[in-house]
């Protein structure tokens, strides 16, 4: 098989000057031949050398540059100008950013039946979570973390390669119970999470257990804007093997296992969304008694990063470009962090993404990893959100999570732009965007609401008068901050 994993090259023969035909071949949604041709470059991209990584990613690349400006409006206006693909250099394409392509989200999708209104319909209904969209794709919307929400399309090609780098190369790497308990079906998979939402998550769970059905009984999702004790009584009756979160809840859930509240014998812990810093992760270890092991991943591409048994972040370089970048879009080396990064999709051809500013900071590693696989290494600095700390009637402290209030702000208030801060121990400031004040009603219905689930009724919540406010410095918006004072 070519390592542009294209089993259809009808459109590569196109001769310059035919007429664009507006929609791509379809990709059926789930395919035995594409898993089986994603597992095996998956399995195969981890063993190789470098060299070999470095040929297959650029004949992805190029692949999907062609494509992108066959069947794209958006990426064919963009490249105009532009030499042809086999002479081009990536960093010289131009960058591409959340909000434009939102704005011109019809004429980046390469189907012409994928419309923004469309799939804002499609979002608009939770029971639709994990079902396919058109009958042939995946919708994820963002969390907006950036203040601009996003919604994303994956084909089924997509779908069948972060499926095998999941399978291949998160959970086989190091499992706890060596490399066949990825294939395990027994052990008990509990995902806690915002799972009211079309996000990553909680639609791929639920798209793989109407693919999977034998999985419900061992898959189960929790909510995690519940109150603390409703979902401690949850995971106690359950009892997983596996749970996977964020790294602000896991920490929640060790305090509640410290405590004796929450009584689970975990075979491993798993995080993302989020920095796990050191100390988090060792003190996770301690209280839960397992392996805690820390994934990358984002809604325009799930899987594009995996932690070996070194303990070191692996870039799946074979399927995803990441470009470190500093504020002025220059490339970084490694060792040097960066102010963002931008990120070239190389398999997804429904709505392409290339050179697609993401907005983590990552640093590559100078030296290869001693685990012996070629794939590049990396740190992130994610968010870096604060949990902000209430005490109840009582006296009892709360810890809210800035994961879950930012759920209340964009799926409850419906509001992207915003800041959370916390001036004093009785009151939730918020700071929203000029563009979404006339959401004020909304936001304090919501938020008062989430409160009151958490016992937490006499906070005051009260919305300031200036915007949210950046990092002086970096430039980055920290959506929930404690103990923020007044600017």
């Amino acid at each position: 098989m070519s390592p542009d994993f294209d089993t259809s090259k009808s459109w590569r023969r196109r001769r310059r000057g035919d007429p664009v035909p507006r929609t791509a071949p379809a990709v059926p949604f789930v395919d035995p031949l594409y898993a089986a041709q994603a597992g095996w470059e998956t399995w195969l991209g981890g063993r190789l050398p470098a060299e070999e990584i470095a040929a297959r990613r650029d004949a992805r690349l190029r692949a999907t540059i062609e494509f992108a400006r066959a069947y794209s409006p958006y990426y064919r206006a963009l490249y105009r100008d532009l030499p042809p693909t086999d002479a081009l250099v990536l960093g010289e394409l131009p960058i591409v950013h959340k909000r434009a392509l939102m704005q011109h989200f019809d004429e980046v999708v390469t189907d012409a039946a994928v419309t923004r209104a469309g799939v804002a319909r499609f979002v608009a209904d939770p029971r639709r979570i994990g079902r396919p969209f058109l009958g042939r794709y995946a919708v994820w919307s963002s969390s907006g973390t950036t203040g601009e929400p996003g919604y994303f399309v994956h084909d089924g090609r997509a779908l069948a390669v972060y499926d095998a780098l999941e399978l291949l190369r998160f959970r086989a790497a190091n499992s706890a119970a060596g490399a066949a308990a990825a294939w395990a079906p027994a052990q008990r998979y509990a995902l806690v999470a915002a799972i009211d939402g079309h996000f990553a998550g909680i639609a791929t769970l639920r798209r793989l257990v109407l693919m999977y059905p034998w999985l419900a009984p061992t898959t189960r999702a929790f909510s995690l804007l519940q109150p603390v004790a409703g979902l401690v009584a949850e995971l106690n009756d359950y009892q997983p093997a596996l749970l996977a979160t964020y790294p602000t809840a896991a920490e929640m859930l060790a305090d509640e296992q410290e405590a004796g509240r929450l009584r689970l014998a975990l075979h491993e812990l798993w995080t993302g969304g989020e920095c796990l810093p050191s100390p988090v992760r060792a003190r996770l270890a301690r209280v839960f008694g397992c392996a805690v092991r820390s994934g990358y991943g984002a809604s325009e591409f799930l899987s594009i990063g995996w932690e070996c048994p070194r303990g070191r972040l692996h870039l799946n370089a074979d399927w995803v470009v990441l470009e470190p970048v500093d504020a002025q879009f220059r490339p970084v080396p490694p060792g040097v962090p960066s102010h963002t990064v931008l990120l070239t999709n190389l398999v997804n051809r429904v709505q392409p993404l290339i050179r697609y500013v993401l907005g983590d900071s990552v640093t590559f590693d100078r030296h290869a990893c001693p685990c012996g696989c070629a794939l590049p290494s990396m740190t992130v600095e994610g968010r870096h959100d604060d949990v902000l700390v209430y005490s109840r009637a009582d006296g009892a402290p709360v810890k809210l999570l800035p994961l879950a209030l930012c759920t209340v702000m964009e799926d409850e208030a419906g509001v992207n732009d915003f800041q959370l801060v916390q001036p004093d121990p009785g009151v939730l400031g918020v700071r929203i965007g000029r563009g979404e004040r006339g959401c004020r009603r909304r936001v304090l219905h919501a938020l008062r609401a989430h409160l009151a689930a958490q016992g937490l009724g006499h906070v005051r919540v009260a919305i300031e008068r200036i915007g949210p406010q950046r990092d002086a410095r970096s430039g980055k918006l920290r959506r929930v901050q404690a103990m923020s004072p007044r600017c």
